[in-house]
This record gives structure tokens, C-alpha cells and sequence, in this order.
């Protein structure tokens, strides 16, 4: 492949966005032994490795866009920077779920600010944000979310942050990538409960939107124990 890379950057470098069909032209001139089968592997390696970045249906580009960079709400900031200024050395992300909104169909209309935080420290952060919001919730059961946690339109969820979780940072918040939030919707089905009916749409939506770091997906569902999983439904929907 790191020859095939070599080719398409200097065939197509000052070029801003190609098409599927001019890529698949240019893959044939070189490898006219490909079948159609082997020219559309090909093109999905070179999606997997980060050579050529998806931008719309049937268009490509060379660089990297459209990162995922939602809407961090002044609650969410707030949670965020409370637990930043009484654990200043603890690992930790934070996210809404209203960001799902924009890949489904059935729009949310109660939301859940999540705060993962390192095991050791979660009975302590929670307390910390209990001080200030009694709607907040330690890593809730099922009978908790349907008793308590549905009762209120934005409520906290504190639960235990996976060892070697995908993080990243937006203007200097630490939140969770859309990498990680779409493994966590095939596995934790209490917390992504509003998700479930929706998660084809959702995995659809997302490629079709966003540039995703599939091999960041694949490493962190492994940690997880969930790769055949999200590779099911990778496959299902990720556009050639």
C-alpha cells in the first residue's frame, strides 16, 4: 500500500477533493490485472490508513477533514472544569449526550452529561460534583436510569474511564471522540438506552459526516472486548 500512497500523492497532491471514479481510473492504469472487487479492498485501505479521507458520498480527499468538533455547552464546561481544578493530575473526559442528535433520527430531548474518570478517584470526583449539582448520578444500573436518571431533562453520569480510552482535547476541554462514543453505543447499552434503536443510523451518519479513525475504533474496541461487533457494523456502513 505505502506505494500506492506514494502514487496518489503525486498524481493527484495539488488537488483539493477527487472523485471515486477518478481514483478508480487512476488504480486500473496502474493494476489492470484488478478486478472491481480488489480496486473498491483497495480503496478501503487506503481509507483505513489515512491516505485518502472520506468527504461525501463517492468524493475523496488527501487531507484530512470534517473532524468531529461538537458543541461543549457552558453546563459541560462547567463539569469539566471542576473536575480539572480539584484533580489536576487524574485522567479524565467528558461528553453529551446531545451530540448523537446530528446522526439520528428520533431527536433527544432529555440529555446526560457524562464525566469518565480513573476508577481509583471516582467515588471522590463524585462527591466533588455532587457539591454542586444533586443531579448527579455514580455509574447508574438500569433500574437507576429508569427510576431516577429519566426524571430529569440534564442530568450528570459519572462512571469509571476505560484504561487506554481514545481522548481529545477541543480549545483545552478533554472530551470523548466520536471514536469512542461510537464503540461505547454497542456496549453500554444502560447509559446509550435513547441510542439503541438507532445505532445503524448513527454508525451511517457518522461516516457519511465525519473523517473516522477506524484503527483507533478497532484498538479501543479490542480493549473493550468488542471488536466483532463494531467491525459488523463498520462494514455495514462505511461508504467506499
Amino acid at each position: 500500500m505505502k506505494n500506492i500512497n506514494q502514487l496518489i500523492k503525486n498524481a493527484f497532491g495539488e488537488k483539493s477533493v477527487l472523485s471515486k471514479g477518478e481514483l478508480v481510473s487512476f488504480l486500473v492504469k496502474y493494476y489492470p490485472d484488478w478486478a472491481e472487487q480488489t480496486v473498491n479492498w483497495n480503496i478501503h485501505k487506503l481509507k483505513e490508513e489515512g491516505a485518502i479521507h472520506h468527504v461525501s458520498r463517492g468524493k475523496y480527499s488527501l487531507e484530512p477533514v470534517n473532524g468531529f468538533e461538537p458543541a461543549i455547552s457552558n453546563s459541560l464546561k462547567r463539569l469539566h472544569d471542576r473536575i480539572k481544578k480539584e484533580f489536576p493530575y487524574v485522567e479524565f473526559c467528558v461528553w453529551d449526550s446531545r451530540w448523537f442528535n446530528e446522526f439520528m433520527i428520533h431527536q433527544l430531548f432529555r440529555y446526560q452529561l457524562v464525566a469518565e474518570v480513573e476508577k481509583d478517584v471516582l467515588e471522590s470526583v463524585f462527591s466533588s460534583i455532587t457539591d454542586f449539582s444533586k443531579k448527579a448520578f455514580l455509574n447508574p444500573d438500569a433500574t437507576m436510569y429508569e427510576r431516577y436518571v429519566s426524571n430529569f431533562d440534564e442530568a450528570i453520569i459519572v462512571k469509571p474511564l476505560v484504561s487506554e480510552a481514545p481522548i481529545s482535547k477541543q480549545n483545552g476541554y478533554r472530551i470523548a471522540p466520536l471514536e469512542k462514543l461510537l464503540v461505547d453505543v454497542l456496549i453500554d447499552k444502560n447509559l446509550f438506552a435513547a441510542q439503541q434503536g438507532e445505532v445503524e443510523n448513527i454508525y451511517r451518519a457518522a461516516n457519511e459526516k465525519y473523517s473516522i479513525n477506524k484503527q483507533k475504533m478497532r484498538r479501543y474496541a479490542s480493549r473493550r472486548n468488542q471488536q466483532e461487533e463494531v467491525e459488523k457494523y463498520l462494514v455495514k456502513t462505511s461508504a467506499i
